[in-house]
């Protein structure tokens, strides 16, 4: 019988990662997922992560990794509270690559960079081959750390700075979501029983969404083209 393969999942309790788990799950690994605290306003999403590891019975597994300089640090929307989180406008009507142009203000810098090094050193600790996280390219919000040029340059630094790397089976970065549209995203999850039940999108992180920031009306645009309800509750 072959060993079991095994997966870091950079969870954050939204729906993009969430889904990540259930991709991961299908393709038959074991599930190690990793949450980040960075002193994020919207800490509700640490609660929602626990509640997905708990829904996969992976929390035995599951690790928070406290990254509090972020905060300190500032100059954005989701860890400096002296920025206002923006509120999405005509969406509906946003060109892609247009929007894609513009960075907003609830870009976190080095984010994922930061995310990738430390699910690297679980994943090479817990001897996983593999390391899911769901970035988009189709995003409109034009993070700089979710394209595809990114992740095969970090792909390239982790071959050459880990041990399974130099012995030639580097950890692979798994993207199933690098191309899909939100919707495609929604009917993906929602085939494999992903718990969207248990998550939150919302940059303002209320018991209720508030369903008005960027990352809620794309996810309620993403829920509509999909033809499906979006589960959580919303503020308006």
């Amino acid at each position: 019988m072959s060993e079991t393969k095994k997966a870091v999942i950079i969870l954050s309790g939204g729906l993009d990662s969430t889904t990540c788990m259930g991709f991961a799950k299908e393709a038959g690994y074991e599930l190690y997922p990793i949450t980040f605290d960075y002193g994020q306003r919207h800490r509700i999403e640490l609660e929602k992560s626990q509640q997905v590891a708990d829904f996969y019975s992976v929390s035995d597994r599951y690790k928070v990794i406290k990254l509090d300089f972020l905060r300190g640090i500032g100059g954005n929307a989701l860890t400096d509270d002296s920025i206002a989180v923006p509120t999405a406008t005509g969406i509906e009507q946003k060109d892609a690559e247009e929007a894609g142009n513009d960075i907003p203000v609830t870009y976190v810098p080095g984010r994922n960079f930061m995310f990738l090094a430390i699910a690297t050193s679980f994943a090479e600790a817990v001897g996983a081959e593999a390391i899911y996280i769901g970035v988009n390219a189709l995003d409109y919000s034009g993070y700089p750390d979710c394209r595809p040029d990114f992740i095969a340059k970090v792909q390239e630094a982790m071959a050459l700075a880990t041990k399974v790397g130099v012995e030639g089976k580097p950890i692979t970065i798994e993207t199933p979501l690098i191309s899909l549209s939100k919707a495609d995203i929604v009917r993906e999850g929602m085939r494999m029983g992903v718990p969207y039940e248990l998550t939150t999108s919302c940059y303002n992180g209320k018991e209720e969404a508030c369903g008005e920031c960027d990352s809620c009306m794309l996810r309620l645009k993403g829920f509509k083209e999909a033809g499906h309800k979006d589960p959580i509750p919303y503020a308006i």
